[in-house]
């Protein structure tokens, strides 16, 4: 099969695992003929239960490697990386890095003010969503839940049926009843859980996707395309990349990368706090 040559510097796009993939659907959509590269970060996935300083450098080493492949710009497709770690790191290369959390905000205020927050453990504790709607509408009311098993339901595969539905249902009972304007998915592998969300909390429930929002900003960081030899899609991932490719098609579809293992330092599992994390 003949590969297909694209123009210009690649764009790059990282998360803890699969998530991230419901934001280069939208980044090939808007633009096809941009070459990217995505980093699954899946031998330490998930990230939400994870201490604060190792989320930093993890983030910092994927970046690292961004950067050794000449990407022009940088989508951080995890909110829980965009919650803890962007500030930190994106002054620490020479290409702007995107995170998702104002993204959604600016979505979901356009609904209204009561606002929900779907997301990690993590990213639910940074306040990150709240501080912002708090910023751009002060008498808004923000409802956070953390909604840690859903990541492994995804990345295990196990996205739809019904024991996905029993989990998905387990984890919103906190919010029946609640009245809600909108919902932001605080998580790019919440997305595709969305239509059991739907069915949970009712078909009038307006879901935030921030992954539109955050690639129409990607626009202007754009580069023109310039001719380059040899510049195609790059898919590189920490853990098993024969199971990654299996589930990104599942979730999204043909991709013309194949998975590529990328080396990484590993790190201490979920919630094990260790001397110099």
């Amino acid at each position: 099969m003949s590969v297909k040559l694209k123009q210009g510097r690649p764009v790059g796009l990282y998360d803890s695992g699969l998530g991230g993939l419901s934001v280069l659907r939208e980044v090939k959509a808007r633009f096809p003929d941009l070459p990217w590269v995505y980093v699954g970060d899946t031998a330490r996935v998930p990230y939400g239960g994870r201490p604060e300083a190792e989320l930093i450098a993890f983030n910092r080493e994927i970046l690292g490697h961004l950067a050794d492949l000449d990407v022009q710009a940088v989508v951080m497709a995890c909110n829980t990386s965009s919650a803890v770690a962007l500030d930190v790191v994106a002054s620490q290369v020479e290409f702007p890095v995107l995170g998702m959390i104002e993204a959604g905000v600016r979505a979901a205020l356009t609904h209204g003010t009561r606002i929900g927050v779907l997301a990690t453990e993590a990213t639910i504790r940074s306040q990150a969503h709240a501080r912002s709607i708090a910023r751009k509408a002060p008498d808004a009311v923000v409802h956070g839940l953390a909604c840690p098993a859903w990541v492994p339901l995804v990345e295990s595969g196990r996205w739809e049926g019904v024991h996905a539905r029993s989990v998905v249902e387990a984890s919103l009972a906190p919010w029946m009843g609640q009245r809600l304007d909108a919902v932001i998915l605080g998580c790019t592998h919440y997305p595709f859980l969305a239509p059991l969300v739907r069915e949970v909390l009712g078909s009038g429930t307006v879901l935030v996707d921030p992954a539109q929002e955050v690639v129409r900003e990607l626009a202007p960081h754009l580069e023109a395309p310039v001719e380059t030899a040899g510049t195609v899609d790059r898919l590189l991932v920490t853990g098993d990349p024969e199971r990654f490719q299996e589930l990104a098609f599942r979730l999204v579809g043909p991709l013309e990368a194949k998975a590529e293992h990328l080396s990484v330092q590993p790190g201490t599992p979920p919630g094990v706090q260790t001397l110099g994390v």
